[in-house]
């Protein structure tokens, strides 16, 4: 596969929950919420999330020090309750019910085989901001990181995504409207309580994407095997947006001819390729450990 010519003009800068069992109406209830953003012109994916279901110790605790998270319910076992109690009372979350439930209530609440850690919640989906609020938040930073993945659909690699760009520092996971998971329990879990911190957008058109994020001074650099450069050799610095592709596919040939470049992770013979979740992480770390 070809690279794209790597010059740019100089005005760029380098440098299921369960059913009928949860309340019909308790997204009606917002008493325990904080202001947050309203839904951006890219908030797409709002999914009927009203029923929302998160399991987990890292998804429901940091769900709870989320701000932007409304709360309807809580489900927590005796093992776990005073972890809650004591999360609602440091967030002064006064009018979040919380109910008790045994493991095996949870265990039938819950897709069989969830890991729920004893406590379950059910919330509305979080307020998501639009490409363009993500530009003007980021517009002061000289260095920044978004991820931006091309059909990415396996709820359990973006969540894992979502967790790595925690880690190292990303200003955004963006994934388009189709073909790319909405806010679940399976993706939070996964996730491990990254989803609170790290902003999930579904943007309208990803080509459309790609065109606003150059036009704020992102380089643009598609995850490619075939790429002729690695992703240090590229030696990215300023303001950067990392594509992924599916793991099937990878990059769609137009998001392919968008990219400013194209590069690849270095790898030894003794497999073909890394899970995109996988490759998301050590190219997050690369551009983190290059900026100090």
């Amino acid at each position: 596969m070809s690279r794209r010519n790597n010059s740019r003009s100089a005005n760029r800068s380098s440098g299921t929950g369960p059913g009928d069992s949860f309340p019909q109406d308790d997204d009606k209830r917002d008493g325990n919420s904080r202001r947050g953003r309203k839904r951006g012109r890219d908030g797409g994916n709002a999914s009927s999330a009203s029923r929302l279901i998160l399991f987990g110790r890292h998804p429901v605790l940091n769900a709870i020090y989320n701000p932007q998270r409304t709360i309807h319910k809580i489900w927590a076992s005796e093992a776990v309750r005073d972890e809650i109690v004591a999360a609602l009372a440091d967030t002064e979350r006064t009018d979040v019910q919380l109910d008790a439930a045994g493991r095996t209530d949870l265990d039938e609440m819950l897709p069989p085989g969830t890991v729920h850690q004893g406590m379950a919640m059910h919330c509305a989906p979080l307020p998501q901001i639009s490409v363009e609020e993500l530009i003007t938040d980021t517009r002061d930073e000289e260095q920044c990181t978004v991820l931006i993945l091309d059909q990415v659909t396996d709820p359990h690699n973006v969540g894992a995504i979502l967790r790595s760009a925690a880690a190292f520092g990303a200003a955004a996971v963006i994934v388009p409207d189709r073909h790319a998971p909405p806010e679940t329990g399976v993706l939070a879990k996964s996730a491990s309580g990254a989803l609170e911190t790290v902003p999930y957008i579904h943007a309208g058109n990803l080509s459309q994407t790609i065109e606003k994020l150059k036009a704020a001074h992102f380089w643009l650099a598609g995850m490619d095997g075939y790429a002729e450069q690695t992703l240090a050799e590229a030696k990215l610095k300023g303001r950067v947006g990392i594509i992924m592709g599916s793991e099937g596919e990878g990059l769609r040939r137009l998001t392919r001819e968008n990219c400013d470049f194209l590069v690849k992770l270095p790898m030894s013979d003794r497999i073909e390729s890394l899970n995109v979740s996988n490759a998301a992480a050590v190219a997050l770390y690369e551009l983190y450990r290059t900026r100090g």
